[in-house]
């Protein structure tokens, strides 16, 4: 699918913007976070192996846009952008948002008729050390799809809306391709057999069964660390090229997923732990063979891992982890198990975490 209005549709359509149309666009867009881990990619925003995410119901961006288009003597080949985070100006972030915009511009020239204001705001707190590129792009690309829709009269398709605006989140974040689609409880991203349909171009909903048992799963974010990571994972990812296990990881990330489809349809939990705290494993253990190696976890994080896995062997619970690209623990388990679990987290992890600081989330129903 082409998601380029450079052709002759677009300039067809441009006599629409000759009359001035402001507005307002808000989008919520939440966090997600990957049980099998997209780490290593290939041209623009391409991943080198499928991914499958849980969408998260608490930890969101709120993005609005204000829109007003152009009068016919101003630039229609630059982007007119300012940019709020949290309701106050953020020169930082703005530079940011005004290079993907301006990356988009070969594409999508409608961007170049208006002057775009940007309201942004988390519902956690941004120096809480969870990334937010996820949620924020998401929420700015849902925005910008409305905004082509109401200026050219397209997307009128909900299911071409949503590619294109997972299409355009993959462009500003990876991640960011999986978290367009709100209240449905998994997603994957990538080319893959074990669902179909996938692409590498844009994310989809995960429409393989899912067993009761995963259905409102629990994410508990442990926060070990704020600080910002010593290495990117714009950097990260690229290290990926010449790191010597890269193909064993890919094949192993296919074999991952078809485990995990079978796990979760069958209600499998020792299968799903099996492979989430696999799958958060190899992630940091490709980290250390990189080169140059880097490390992102923490002393917290691997006592915190270890107190984990000491609980699930005590309880039987089937309580475990996964980690993103940082320091931060994600403890899973069933919705059955939240008192148990929270009351262990609480009283046996929270010293590890920094000034005490973990949030409560879960996976978002349909």
């Amino acid at each position: 699918m082409n998601f380029s209005v450079t052709d002759n549709h677009f300039f067809k359509e441009t006599s629409l913007l000759k009359e001035e149309k402001k507005g307002i666009i808000t989008h919520r867009s939440p966090s997600n976070i990957a049980l099998i881990k997209y780490w290593g990619k290939h041209g623009v925003q391409l991943p080198n192996n499928p991914s499958l995410s849980f969408t998260l119901t608490n930890a969101f961006t709120e993005t609005k846009l204000d829109y007003q288009t152009k009068n016919e003597t101003e630039s229609k080949s630059e982007i007119s952008l300012e940019f709020w985070f949290e309701n106050k100006k953020n020169e930082k972030f703005e530079q940011k948002i005004r290079k993907f915009l301006e990356s988009l511009l070969p594409t999508q020239p409608y961007l170049g008729f208006v002057h775009l204001k940007i309201y942004s705001q988390n519902s956690f707190p941004h120096s809480a050390g969870i990334a937010s590129s996820a949620s924020s792009m998401a929420a700015l690309a849902l925005c910008l799809c409305d905004l082509e829709k109401r200026l050219l009269n397209t997307l009128q398709n909900t299911e071409e809306f949503y590619q294109k605006a997972s299409y355009l989140a993959r462009l500003g974040s990876g991640s960011a391709a999986r978290s367009v689609y709100s209240n449905i409880p998994i997603t994957t991203w990538g080319k893959t057999d074990v669902v179909k349909d996938s692409s590498d171009l844009w994310a989809s909903p995960y429409t393989l069964p899912i067993h009761d048992i995963f259905q409102n799963y629990q994410d508990t974010i442990l926060i070990v660390s704020a600080e910002e990571k010593s290495v990117s994972s714009r950097a990260g990812h690229a290290l990926m090229e010449t790191n010597p296990f890269a193909k064993t990881r890919y094949e192993l990330a296919h074999s991952n997923l078809q485990k995990l489809a079978f796990a979760l349809e069958n209600g499998d939990t020792d299968t799903f732990i099996e492979v989430v705290e696999n799958e958060a494993f190899v992630l940091h253990a490709l980290m250390m063979c990189s080169s140059p190696p880097f490390i992102l976890m923490e002393t917290g994080t691997l006592t915190i891992i270890k107190k984990i896995q000491a609980f699930r062997r005590e309880t039987n619970i089937p309580i475990c982890f996964t980690l993103d690209a940082g320091a931060n623990v994600h403890v899973l388990y069933p919705n059955k198990y939240k008192k148990e679990c929270l009351d262990f987290i609480d009283k046996k992890l929270k010293p590890f975490c920094f000034e005490g600081k973990y949030l409560k989330d879960h996976v978002s129903n349909q």
